[in-house]
């Protein structure tokens, strides 16, 4: 492993542990085994090496686009996105929590995202095409607004990943919270099924 990456993992871990703000180059120059002049070589500035950090060691996305791709039933597929982006926001919570404290790096985070067609609004996209698609086939009822849904799934877990962070979650684990999302938001996306007909006379 080079000396950059050595850097970029201590500085994720100091991170975590500390939070952004009170961060500082010593601590991760420390939690490295280099000298702050080292971690200079390699980043301009602190607010330089945290977007490092926030770019090249925040959970990605992959598992939730994954779980899109799985197959499967409607429930089946939304209950594999809902684990997913449930492990995704509790393995970033931290680190997404703490750029808010540093207005500046927070700045240069959003606007590198924008230039490379990246952000946390992705998930939200491809959830909401998926349901396009479904809805497309049949499968989801016709005039649902998908993106209203995408919204409401994945914020849902978002809400698990931070309660569970800050206080006792409302379900036992993770597989009952992604059931039961699931199963709340298909009861507004299902198509009706038609009415039966009388029976004959």
């Amino acid at each position: 492993m080079g000396t950059r990456d050595v850097i970029l993992d201590a500085a994720a871990e100091v991170m975590a542990e500390r939070g952004l703000a009170n961060v500082t180059t010593r601590q991760i120059a420390r939690a490295a085994g280099f000298t702050e002049a080292a971690l200079y070589k390699h980043f301009p500035s602190k607010a330089d090496l945290m977007v490092a950090v926030m770019r090249e060691r925040s959970p990605d996305f992959s598992p939730l686009a994954g779980a899109l791709r799985g197959g499967g039933s409607l429930a089946d597929a939304l209950t594999a996105v809902a684990r997913a982006a449930i492990e995704l926001y509790r393995a970033g919570f931290p680190m997404f929590a703490s750029v808010f404290a540093d207005p500046a790096t927070l700045t240069t985070h959003k606007e590198e995202l924008r230039q490379e067609g990246a952000g946390p609004h992705k998930p939200n996209e491809a959830l909401a095409a998926y349901l396009r698609a479904e809805q497309a086939a049949g499968r989801v009822r016709a005039g649902a607004d998908v993106r209203a849904a995408a919204g409401l799934l994945l914020g849902a877990c978002f809400q698990h990943a931070f309660l569970e962070h800050m206080s006792e979650a409302g379900f036992r684990d993770d597989e009952e919270a992604a059931a039961s999302f699931v199963r709340t938001l298909l009861d507004t996306l299902t198509p009706t099924p038609p009415p039966c007909p009388p029976p004959s006379a």
